[in-house]
């Protein structure tokens, strides 16, 4: 049935109303200006809110306080600016020069680390010692040969000393003079990696040496990663040797990463196994630093076997500054067999400076 007549002319009426009042369609739609505003000037001291500082309003402007500490940061921060560039520039022409390539390979592995460690024995702090280490270790123009300068052999290091590496100062180390060897590296089917190093130490008269080292990574159940290594070596000096290593990881609860690692060495000179064993826990706390307990037992055959020392230690690593300024605080317990297994305590402070590279600064 029609509707009433009036309704017919009501709806045009509606109609042209509605236009009056809205206008134009595009000015219904939402207008957005964008304020061009630089980055100085939204973080500008004056714009952070006062949460922000940990100061008092009248000291917003105030000079820093002149110190020993701003001192030193001052200087480090200058020495790594003043020859970060140098070491980096000289691994690039390492690289480029060896290699015979026209760009620096992203296979480098060589870094210069400087620092400084003092450590504290019963209360009795020691001067600051430097220490320095290096790694040249640049690709040849065959791919699978590498030219190697070392600082320091680890198979002339005891491994007792090895493992406690971090607890001691220079002069507490052992003296392994540089080594240079040239490297090739292959592999044994899809899973195990084979390195081979012909050099010698770069000392007066030279000695010469061979290694051959193989590794394997793999994962087992339960998120476990393993790893083991097997090396054998000879040094005119030293003789004929061999180490074993076995190393075990999987995350922890809350955040902890736990690990034990097994090494067991053969000096056959002395004709003896030295053996080490170590559980440890690590834990980022937050982007700056690291905690890391370790407990480790430390062994030998010879006179029959035996332990020669416990070891407990804890390892705060903190970032200081970028990603090149770290600092190291490691309180420690030792229980020597020659003292009776009567606790030895330590504390070690050390400033480390990195000025190239890519080793592991965990």
């Amino acid at each position: 049935m029609p509707g009433p007549s009036w309704l017919c002319g009501l709806v045009p009426a509606l109609f042209a109303a509605l236009l009056l009042f809205t206008g134009p369609a595009q000015s219904a739609e939402p207008v957005f200006r964008i304020k061009d505003m630089s980055a100085a000037s939204v973080l500008a001291p004056e714009k952070l809110p006062i949460t922000f500082y940990n100061f008092q309003p009248d000291e917003f402007w105030a000079e820093p306080e002149d110190s020993w500490w701003m001192e030193f940061s001052t200087w480090v921060i200058h020495q790594e600016r003043r020859h970060g560039p140098t070491v980096q520039s000289f691994g690039a022409w390492a690289d480029q020069t060896v290699s015979g390539s026209s760009t620096a390979l992203p296979a480098n592995q060589s870094y210069l680390r400087l620092g400084f460690a003092a450590e504290s024995e019963y209360s009795d702090l020691a001067q600051f010692e430097p220490e320095m280490r290096f790694r040249l270790d640049v690709p040849t123009a065959e791919k699978k040969l590498r030219l190697v300068v070392e600082s320091e052999s680890e198979e002339l290091v005891p491994l007792a000393e090895r493992e406690r590496d971090r607890q001691l100062t220079e002069p507490e180390r052992t003296d392994t003079n540089t080594t240079g060897a040239l490297r090739f590296l292959t592999a044994i089917g899809d899973a195990i990696n084979l390195s081979t190093d012909i050099g010698g130490r770069l000392r007066l008269p030279p000695e010469l040496f061979w290694r051959t080292t193989a590794q394997k990574r793999w994962e087992a159940g339960n998120n476990w990663n393993l790893q083991a290594k097997q090396r054998l070596y000879y040094y005119h000096t030293k003789g004929y040797g061999g180490r074993t290593w076995f190393g075990a990881g999987r995350p922890f609860v809350d955040g902890w990463y736990y690990s034990n690692t097994t090494e067991l060495e053969w000096i056959h000179r002395q004709r003896r196994f030295e053996l080490a064993h170590i559980h440890s826990l690590r834990k980022r706390l937050d982007d700056r630093s690291v905690l890391t307990p370790r407990l480790g037992v430390l062994g030998e055959s010879k006179p029959s076997w035996r332990t020669t020392a416990y070891f407990v230690d804890l390892t705060w690593r903190y970032r200081m500054y970028d990603d090149w300024l770290y600092a190291e605080l490691i309180p420690a317990l030792e229980f020597p067999r020659d003292r009776s297994f009567g606790d030895q305590p330590s504390f070690i402070f050390r400033i480390e400076m990195y000025f190239s590279g890519t080793i592991d600064r965990r």
